[in-house]
């Protein structure tokens, strides 16, 4: 298949559009775009087309692309994932985006659903039972690595922050990452490309990747959604990414 009709085969599964042709202002561009994004990238690596989607929403909610985020959330729904996966892969960004910024891109999922007739709120997807539960899973689903550097680097903060800060940032991914909806070696993958498009965060990035290991995901995986991601967050956050890990995503 030649790319180009790659490029027009994969904007029809995920938009049902046509790819851009000379319409608009910026032909040239769209179609530099969506020939690199959908008839190269999509096609070079394991991923399915779900789990693809679900990288680009976290990557476009990480730089608040707020506009490409509402039609890949339709590209979301049309290539199979649920309502509520897609309000869990939004939901989980809160501790690395800050709420701010994770409310404008629930925003802007709950306009596609009110759209597409999905009643909301969406069922409940909380686990907890009690507030003391939500540091003691919050630390067992806690990658080890990142747990440690932590500690470590809140242990000179004066007054009571060296232990109340990892508490509070340990209990706050308890909130999180013990929710159903999404299971764990997919929200670990999501959050290896959400750390990789904020950029800055290469000792939690490499503790993540550690963890997205452990839960079953390939080497090929975490590199496929690096590259895929690129598309979104540039290349330059691809490279500190692929550096940061290292040695984990080489070849054993």
């Amino acid at each position: 298949m030649e790319r180009r009709e790659r490029t027009e085969e994969k904007v029809q599964e995920l938009f049902h559009a046509p790819a851009a042709g000379d319409e608009g202002t910026d032909p040239e561009f769209m179609q530099i775009l969506q020939n690199y994004i959908f008839g190269d990238v999509c096609y070079t690596g394991s991923l399915d087309n779900r789990m693809r989607e679900l990288v680009t929403i976290t990557v476009l909610a990480a730089v608040q692309a707020l506009p490409q985020l509402k039609a890949h959330l339709g590209a979301c729904l049309h290539v199979g994932c649920t309502p509520v996966e897609l309000r869990e892969a939004v939901y989980q960004c809160a501790p690395f985006l800050g709420f701010p910024r994770t409310l404008n891109a629930i925003a802007v999922l709950n306009e596609v659903l009110t759209e597409q007739g999905i009643t909301l709120p969406l069922p409940r997807q909380g686990t907890l039972t009690s507030e003391q539960e939500r540091y003691e899973k919050g630390s067992a689903l806690q990658p080890p690595a990142c747990g440690d550097a932590l500690r470590e680097r809140c242990a000179r903060l004066p007054g009571g922050f060296a232990q109340a800060v990892p508490r509070f940032l340990t209990e706050l991914s308890g909130d999180f990452a013990t929710r159903s909806g999404l299971d764990g070696r997919t929200r670990e993958l999501l959050t290896v490309v959400l750390l990789a498009a904020l950029g800055g965060a290469e000792t939690q990035l490499k503790g993540h990747v550690r963890g997205a290991l452990a839960l079953g995901s390939t080497r090929e995986e975490l590199v496929c959604a690096l590259v895929h991601a690129s598309a979104y967050m540039g290349s330059p956050r691809l490279f500190s990414a692929l550096d940061a890990a290292g040695e984990l995503l080489e070849e054993p």
